[in-house]
């Protein structure tokens, strides 16, 4: 087993409640704030302020310094423009983090390439890594990852790991990894030019920006990836960059993320899943809610990498995955389920298909408007295995207007909501499904369709 988090380690246990219901409209995750009321009005706490050196000197040593003098019952205040040349590793409890400036680490990739923090998953490193317990890290400020060097190398090296993590020769670090942590709020920061992806625990009220000022574009620019993680929380984000708007990795349970707009994404993202030999992946109880998806890849997705010759193989699954009210304008796939992720080759994955499970997975007011990139398909659902319990109600998708009709594309889905339960909201357009669901295309106004004793029986709703 990974010992070391990619996205994050930190466990919030203490910090959010999950919601009694993830199939609720809910658009609440309530948070027992104690512990950060208590810290704020703690009385006797040490004050530790930072005097930035200015002139591009690297202000590290101040800053560690800082951190190892007030780890315990401080207030830490960040207020000018620092330049960070160092690691940063951090192990606070009751501490306050005000930063009202900036941090901007070095594009020295010779330093960080060996020095950056190993995170084992994907060869993510990382530039800081904030670990303990009761952690308040506020703005107004910045963070900025310095990453267009990364990506101006990238584009000619293109030294990097399976599916496009980093490698062990070229490392991109990630600019805050929370890790080993619980009771961690993070809030009203900017995060830009992450050489690679953002992983944080509690985060809300962010603009995080990775958007290249070359012809090279970005690469890996997730704005943040949660990974072995339970109740965390992600609120109010602003996210402008061309990979993951937000990506939940192997074992993130409980997940609540709100009101979020992301524009030029490759969408809101479960996985990648099923990459690793001997590792059970698990996503469950995920809560995605009142989301604006703008000139994006993909709305909401799940991708699984298919299963290899190998008899090891992993295996994992996923339960309980709401996405609702959400919104796609210009979206190549408004909903994907791919279970072939990294792998153009059909015969191969179905020689090797994933055997990982997928159940448990609804679909509430997924509205918009597709890229017209994938013709008029506005939704593929396609597992490798049966999916069972997937959902969909007040689904209302449409490709660009040359195109007369949607299509939605279902393979094995098999549950008592079946995938045709998507088609079965829309009343505005005339729909087509994928003869491998059920054999024929419909051209109807309204299908609805009900799986009993394993058959399905049609009732229509014929146009005038």
């Amino acid at each position: 087993m990974h010992r070391l988090a990619a996205a994050l380690l930190a466990l919030a246990t203490s910090a959010l409640l999950a919601p009694s219901s993830f199939v609720s409209a809910s658009t609440s995750w309530p948070t027992d704030a104690s512990w950060l009321q208590a810290l704020q009005k703690r009385a006797t706490r040490k004050t530790c302020h930072v005097q930035a050196l200015g002139s591009g000197q690297d202000d590290s040593p101040n800053i560690i310094s800082a951190f190892n003098q007030c780890q315990n019952n401080s207030l830490i205040v960040l207020d000018g423009n620092y330049t960070v040349g160092k690691l940063l590793v951090t192990n606070f409890n009751n501490v306050e983090i005000q930063l009202t400036g900036s941090l901007q680490y070095t594009n020295n990739i010779s330093y960080w390439s060996p020095n950056s923090l190993y995170l084992t998953y994907q060869n993510a490193t990382t530039f800081w890594f904030l670990s303990g317990k009761n952690v308040y890290l506020h703005g107004p400020g910045t963070i900025d990852g310095n990453g267009q060097i990364w990506w101006d190398t990238y584009a000619t090296n293109k030294n990097s790991g399976v599916a496009g993590g980093s490698s062990t020769t070229f490392a991109r670090p990630i600019p805050l990894t929370v890790g080993n942590a619980t009771n961690v709020v993070v809030e009203n920061l900017r995060i830009v030019q992450s050489p690679f992806w953002s992983k944080n625990v509690v985060y809300q009220g962010l603009h995080l920006s990775s958007i290249s000022s070359s012809s090279n574009p970005t690469a890996n620019s997730d704005a943040i990836d949660i990974y072995r993680s339970d109740k965390v929380s992600i609120r109010n984000w602003v996210v402008d960059n061309d990979d993951d708007c937000v990506s939940f990795k192997p074992n993130s349970t409980n997940i609540a993320v709100q009101d979020l707009f992301c524009r030029g994404s490759h969408g809101i993202s479960v996985g990648s899943l099923g990459q690793y030999k001997n590792e059970t992946d698990i996503v469950e109880n995920v809560y995605v809610n009142n989301i604006t998806m703008l000139n994006a890849q993909n709305g909401a997705r799940i991708k699984v990498f298919p299963d290899n010759p190998d008899p090891n193989s992993v295996k994992g699954g996923g339960l309980g995955h709401t996405f609702s009210n959400f919104e796609v304008q210009n979206v190549d796939y408004p909903i994907l389920i791919d279970q072939c992720y990294n792998v153009n080759n059909a015969t191969f994955c179905a020689q090797y298909p994933s055997k990982l499970s997928i159940s448990d997975v609804h679909y509430y007011s997924v509205h918009g408007s597709s890229s017209g990139v994938n013709n008029a398909t506005v939704a593929q659902l396609k597992c490798s295995a049966q999916c069972e319990d997937i959902t969909a109600a007040k689904t209302n998708l449409i490709p660009p207007a040359r195109f007369p009709e949607a299509q939605y594309i279902c393979q094995n889905i098999a549950s008592k909501n079946s995938c045709l339960s998507i088609i079965a909201q829309l009343d505005v357009m005339k729909l087509q499904l994928d003869a491998q669901i059920h054999g024929q295309a419909w051209a109807k106004q309204v299908v609805l369709i009900h799986r009993i004793n394993g058959l399905l029986e049609k009732y229509l709703t014929p146009t005038e």
